[in-house]
């Protein structure tokens, strides 16, 4: 007992229950504590870029085969399209089955716009593929870590990454900045993540203060589908194909279980992309593919979210009494696998490409989204953690069907072997990671 109230994984929980105390008996009082989640998530977004362009970078510059490292590019991007139709088609089908929208015969008139005028503002950039397209492009450099844009970070570092690779000895001194670079952010990583307890406690309090505790358990059949869905998706699927590959997602679940709590508390992957890095390549997948398989999954393998596209269109459709053709289910399924790709983990993103995705389709009323603004947060929480799960799931994949990883490990680390244990915590990673780290081996 004492060694749970002593881990990360043990405190992220108690501030969890607490967080739900508070924000039940003193409403008014706990949403006076968001800044303490806001202020966490700031925290980790503020180190998140530079990480990412450390590793992506560093692990190109390593991998010497500039061939190989497309070759890994290639396959990620063909598992996640793969793994996103499904999601997409999982959400649309147990939409229909469930049918959680019907009888609710919404009235449109009834609904407040205003809700909504930031969301659709947003989704505009997101209807033209080729200004999406170019957004990915940075207008320089810097612009992209000021806003934080992982996927215009991703595109930078690949270049940086590759000119390094083909530099080779002469870029010995830079690989050895980035090497050490790379050191000093997993530290700062360290000390903020020390702080995930408050940070949780901070955003379900807020969550809890404002929605009442009854809408943390009638919240209605749309978030009872979507969570089924998620259960469906991580079981059957993920298991399946983590069993292909000589493992069980169950297992990888337990392994990663700190930081998948610090998920359930925050409602984003963002918060624990480092450590999940850092774990994955302590397992024995290698540290080249893991540095581009988790930030580029970030960006176009939401699984989570791919579910939950398809399954909030066709419940706004049901809630609004609006007939939907077999074309307008096809329509919404294609367009999804684009949109899809302009989400991430945060909070919110999900409103603005589902406004992109109805825009698309006339026959689905864009208004229909005020029906869904206020359980986005708790339909977030299961969506970050599908994402998440998901993309550790695809970089063990891709590291097995690229021959990236110590199956041997990485068996001895999910069995928890004490002598494979994971030692270096997340909140020592900037200290002893780089002491030890077995993927260079593998």
């Amino acid at each position: 007992m004492l060694k749970f109230f002593n881990s990360l994984f043990g405190r992220v929980v108690i501030a969890l229950v607490a967080g739900i105390v508070i924000g039940a008996l003193f409403p008014h009082f706990a949403q006076s504590l968001r800044p303490l989640g806001d202020g966490f998530l700031k925290l980790i977004k503020m180190v998140i870029g530079p990480i990412v362009f450390c590793v992506v970078v560093s692990g190109m510059a390593h991998a010497g085969d500039l061939k190989k490292v497309g070759r890994v590019g290639l396959k990620a991007v063909v598992y996640f399209e793969i793994m996103t139709t499904i999601a997409l088609v999982i959400g649309a089908v147990l939409a229909y089955v469930t049918r959680p929208g019907v009888g609710m015969n919404v009235d449109l008139h009834s609904l407040d716009a205003a809700s909504l005028a930031t969301y659709t503002e947003h989704a505009k950039s997101l209807k033209d593929t080729a200004a999406f397209l170019l957004k990915i492009i940075p207008d320089t450099a810097i612009d992209a870590f000021a806003k934080g844009d992982i996927l215009q970070i991703l595109v930078f570092s690949v270049l940086i990454g590759s000119a390094l690779s083909l530099l080779g000895p002469r870029a010995q001194r830079v690989n050895g900045l980035i090497d050490e670079l790379a050191q000093v952010f997993f530290r700062v990583m360290s000390f903020i993540i020390k702080l995930a307890p408050l940070g949780v406690l901070g955003a379900i309090a807020f969550t809890t203060g404002t929605y009442g505790v009854a809408s943390l358990k009638q919240l209605g059949m749309l978030v009872v589908v979507f969570y089924a869905s998620c259960i469906v998706f991580v079981t059957v699927v993920l298991g399946v194909v983590m069993r292909l590959a000589g493992f069980s997602v169950f297992k990888l679940i337990r392994y990663l279980r700190e930081e998948l709590s610090i998920v359930l508390g925050t409602a984003s992957s963002d918060a624990v992309l480092p450590q999940i890095m850092r774990k994955l390549e302590w397992m024995g997948v290698k540290d080249s593919t893991v540095g581009l398989v988790i930030p580029t999954g970030y960006s176009f393998n939401l699984d989570g979210f791919s579910i939950y596209l398809t399954l909030a269109v066709i419940f706004i459709a049901q809630a609004t009494n609006t007939p939907l053709s077999t074309h307008d289910l096809i329509v919404v399924v294609l367009v999804s696998l684009i949109t899809s790709k302009g989400a991430h983990g945060i909070p919110g993103s999900a409103i603005v490409i589902l406004a992109a995705t109805l825009s698309a389709i006339p026959a689905i009323p864009v208004l229909g989204l005020v029906l869904i603004l206020p359980v986005d947060w708790f339909v977030g929480i299961a969506r970050a953690l599908t994402n998440l799960i998901g993309n550790c799931v695809a970089t063990v994949i891709v590291g097995v069907w690229e021959n990236d990883i110590d199956k041997a490990r990485a068996r001895r680390v999910l069995n928890l072997d004490t002598d494979y244990r994971f030692v270096p915590t997340v909140t020592d990673l900037g200290e002893e990671a780089g002491h030890a780290n077995p993927a260079h081996a593998v």
